[in-house]
């Protein structure tokens, strides 16, 4: 049993705003009240937080594996965790390794990810590396909008078959959600080839489009209940002009929950690289007035890191612009993936816009509650850089100062030097903890009411803002303190969150032959057995009626 006392309480999700009260802790869960023999802290001039959620990051599997051995010029300027007697030994730098992902996080007070894009022929690969990641609790995202079983039954109309096939592969992956990258547009990449608008036809397909693949997919997930929306890279990434296909596909999603990932690479426009600019106010303005949708930011920071995605074609492109190293993954029948190591630059005036647009998204979106951080780790910055982010929202002068090194064509193209808004504590415990809580579906993460899970942070109150956040005095996890004064004190084991949708036992008739024909993997290899996922933890659907 513990309790915290004297600190200020920053809970969105039970309206308490900065009040000074206490916090009880029993058997792992946020209690009433606990007896005189409970451990106290005295966190007197501290500010509490629940535990930070990342509702999009790339932390295990087979791109950031790759990854890692593309970049071991990052390794060797990286200082080491060094094995003790809590901690086993690990890298951190622009895609750390599977320990020190775990410590990183606690060690900003963040206690829940999830792992945005699992193909499912490399799930068991992801899990076993999750299982690596100490502290954190973790759910996983299925990739989805380019299996080629999927959209064969897309393109004949099939959406019932489709739905019991999705059903099957969301169990078959252990997974929590489904992932939507480029939708079609990796499937056409197999051809040499991209899907870049939402109307026209897929490389290989008769009639398939990216759009009648969204819309089909979103209507799926609501129907099988997911507890998260579909879960959408927009097609056309990153490109000049990009935000009407972003505008479009949110057009599409009318009448389906969906949660837009990494916006902030969608937001572009203009019509080539000379002319790019921020279109963030159209996104923003349009994404104010659907309250069917949700969105994590995918913010840029100046400096190094590696990009990685399941969109092949993008990936590709971005080598013959930068002539970096370039890897690419075809995982077969399913998805792909491509890395390719970058550097953001203040004085390249692509880098400024897309630096820019994130944190414009971030103050230009009205409700906080649909917004989250996030950095689509490592592809925008590291996660580990989290605290810049929320330097530059809670400082108006701060951002000012940011911008004043950049280039007056720079300033022309964006919409920040207009932004005076300034995130308070309490928005940035609902974009960090909250909000992104709420937008998976996790009831007991994100807030500190009786019977949430008791994963909290207590920072030092500091006029510095990135330095308070990237230094907690306390982190706990489950009851648990595990971070303290920044020195690890425990690595307890996480927890995974499964969800097993419904689908019709017969589906498996359908599926062995399509195997037997088009798959490397013998059928009966091909799900993920749960005693290979940590500490799995089954959360219902409520499929719609």
């Amino acid at each position: 049993m513990l309790r915290i006392t004297g600190g200020r309480v920053y809970d969105p999700a039970n309206g308490v705003d900065g009040q000074i009260r206490d916090v009880c802790i029993a058997d792992g869960r946020i209690a009433a009240a606990v007896g005189d023999g409970a451990r106290t802290l005295d966190a007197s001039g501290m500010v509490i937080f629940p535990g930070g959620v990342d509702v999009h990051t790339h932390v295990a599997g087979g791109a950031i594996n790759f990854a890692r051995a593309m970049t071991p010029e990052d390794h060797r300027r990286t200082v080491a965790f060094i094995r003790t007697q809590t901690q086993r030994s690990g890298l951190g730098g622009m895609a750390p390794t599977t320990f020190a992902t775990g410590y990183l996080y606690a060690g900003m007070g963040w206690t829940t990810l999830n792992e945005a894009a699992v193909p499912i022929l490399s799930a068991k690969h992801t899990h076993e590396e999750l299982r690596d990641v100490p502290i954190v609790d973790k759910s996983c995202c299925v990739l989805m909008a380019n299996n080629e079983i999927v959209l064969d039954l897309l393109e004949n109309g099939e959406l019932e078959r489709a739905k019991q096939v999705v059903a099957w592969q969301i169990w078959a992956s252990k997974a929590y959600g489904v992932k939507a990258v480029n939708p079609g547009g990796v499937a056409a990449w197999k051809w040499g080839k991209d899907a870049k608008q939402l109307s026209e036809t897929v490389e290989g397909y008769r009639k398939l489009t990216p759009g009648t693949i969204i819309t089909g997919l979103a209507q799926i997930i609501d129907e099988l209940g997911l507890p998260h929306p579909l879960h959408l890279h927009c097609n056309n990434l990153g490109a000049p002009g990009n935000y009407t296909t972003t505008l479009e596909s949110m057009k599409s999603l009318e009448g389906h929950r969906a949660h837009l990932a990494h916006l902030q690479y969608h937001a572009y426009g203009g019509d080539d690289w000379n002319t790019m600019r921020s279109e963030t106010e159209a996104i923003a303005d349009y994404f104010n007035a659907h309250s069917n949708l949700t969105a994590d930011a995918g913010a840029v920071l100046f400096g190094n890191t590696v990009t990685i995605t399941a969109d092949g074609p993008w990936q590709h492109l971005l080598y013959k612009l930068t002539g970096r190293k370039w890897g690419n993954l075809d995982v077969e029948n399913e998805t792909g993936c491509g890395i390719v190591p970058y550097t953001y630059r203040p004085s390249n005036i692509v880098n400024a816009v897309q630096w820019a647009s994130g944190l414009e998204l971030l103050l230009m979106i009205k409700d906080p509650w649909r917004v989250s951080l996030s950095t689509d780790h490592p592809n925008g910055a590291c996660f580990w850089r989290y605290p810049e982010i929320l330097q530059l929202l809670m400082s108006a002068d701060f951002r000012r100062d940011c911008m004043a090194k950049m280039s007056e064509e720079a300033k022309r193209r964006i919409r920040l030097p207009e932004l005076d808004r300034e995130y308070s504590l309490f928005e940035i415990a609902i974009i960090t903890s909250a909000g992104p809580a709420r937008a998976l579906g996790l009831s007991n993460k994100g807030h500190l009411g009786i019977g949430a899970d008791a994963d909290i942070a207590v920072y030092n109150q500091d006029q510095d803002i990135s330095r308070m956040f990237s230094h907690p005095r306390y982190v706990i996890k489950h009851g648990e303190i595990v971070i303290e004064e920044g020195e690890i004190r425990a690595t307890p084991l996480g927890r995974s969150y499964v969800i097993k949708p419904q689908y019709e036992s017969t589906i498996e008739e359908y599926l062995r032959p399509l195997f037997e024909d088009c798959y490397t993997m013998q059928f009966e290899n091909y799900p993920v057995e749960l005693e290979r996922v940590e500490h799995a933890e089954l959360r219902n659907c409520i499929p719609a009626e």
